[in-house]
C-alpha cells in the first residue's frame, strides 16, 4: 500500500490533470497559467466580503462558478473550458450534486476543483437558526463528497466553501475556521443572477475585471446567458492578457515517523 503522502499526491495530481486535460493539446489555446495550492486553514478571502484576497499577479484571475450541477448549462460551461483549457473551481449545491453526480464527476475527471455551497443554498444561511445553518453547511458537504468520490468523511475532500449570497455570519465563519474549512468571496462577478443578453453580460463583466485588474471572478454554470457568454469571454480574456490561475488545496498534512 502506498504510503499516506503517496497518496495525498496522486490525489492531487489527479485532480489537477483529468484525462481530458492531459490528452488535449492546449497550443495558441487561453489555458491555465499555473496552478496555486492554498492553504484553507483561517482562509477568508475575496474583497466583496473580506479584507484580503489571493496572492494574485496583475491581470491574474481565478474563475469560480455556483450553483450547480445542472445539466442543461453545466456540460456547455465545461465544454467551453475545455475548449480553452482553463481549468475553473466549482461550489456545488448538495442537492444538486446528489442529483446529478455524472455531471460532478465529469467536472473533477476533467481537472477542475469542486467545492461546496450548502445543501440547499438558502438565502441566507446568516438569516437561520445557528444548529440549521450549520446542518445546511454539513449535509451539503457530505452529499458533495458522496456523488463525486462513492463516501463522505469527516474531513472534506476539498475543504474550500461559498456561502449562498455571501450570507456569512461570525459564528458560522469561526465554526468553519474550526473545521478547517477556507471560505471563499469574490472580488468581482457578473451579477449573472440578473437577466441580460448575453453580450450586455460579457460588456459588463469585461468592465468590471479591467477596472480591477486582478481576482476572483463569480459566475453561475445554473445560468443559460453565462454559458452562451463563456466563450466569448474566455476569447477576450486571452486577447487581453489574462492569465487564468486555478486553486486547488494543500496536499493533507501526515503524521511523521519518530
Amino acid at each position: 500500500m502506498l504510503p499516506a503522502a503517496c497518496r495525498a499526491a496522486l490525489f492531487l495530481s489527479l485532480c489537477l490533470a483529468g484525462p481530458t486535460a492531459m490528452a488535449q493539446d492546449c497550443t495558441g489555446k487561453l489555458g491555465t497559467s499555473r496552478v496555486m495550492q492554498v492553504d484553507p486553514s483561517g482562509l477568508q478571502v475575496g474583497t466583496k466580503h473580506f479584507p484580503q484576497t489571493l496572492d494574485l499577479a496583475d491581470r491574474e484571475v481565478v474563475l469560480t462558478f455556483d450553483d450547480g450541477p445542472l445539466p442543461g448549462t453545466t456540460p456547455s460551461v465545461l465544454k467551453a473550458l475545455a475548449r480553452e483549457c482553463v481549468r475553473a473551481t466549482f461550489f456545488v449545491i448538495g442537492r444538486n450534486a446528489a442529483g446529478h453526480p455524472d455531471l460532478l464527476r465529469r467536472e473533477i475527471a476533467e481537472g477542475h476543483t469542486v467545492g461546496h455551497h450548502s445543501m440547499t443554498h438558502p438565502m441566507t444561511l446568516a438569516d437561520i437558526a445557528y444548529d440549521k445553518a450549520v446542518a445546511d453547511i454539513e449535509k451539503g458537504i457530505a452529499a458533495d463528497d458522496k456523488a463525486a468520490y462513492g463516501a463522505s468523511g469527516t474531513r472534506p475532500r476539498v475543504p474550500f466553501f461559498r456561502f449562498p449570497g455571501f450570507g456569512a455570519s461570525s459564528e458560522l465563519l469561526d465554526y468553519l475556521k474550526g473545521r478547517g474549512i477556507g471560505v471563499f468571496g469574490a472580488d468581482l462577478w457578473a451579477s449573472d443572477w440578473n437577466p441580460m443578453t448575453p453580450e450586455e453580460q460579457l460588456t459588463l463583466v469585461m468592465a468590471r475585471l479591467d477596472h480591477a485588474g486582478r481576482g476572483i471572478i463569480l459566475l453561475h454554470d445554473t445560468r443559460a446567458q453565462t454559458a452562451k457568454m463563456l466563450p466569448a469571454f474566455l476569447t477576450a480574456l486571452k486577447e487581453k492578457g489574462y492569465r487564468v490561475v486555478h486553486i486547488v488545496p494543500v496536499p493533507p498534512r501526515t503524521a511523521t515517523a519518530p
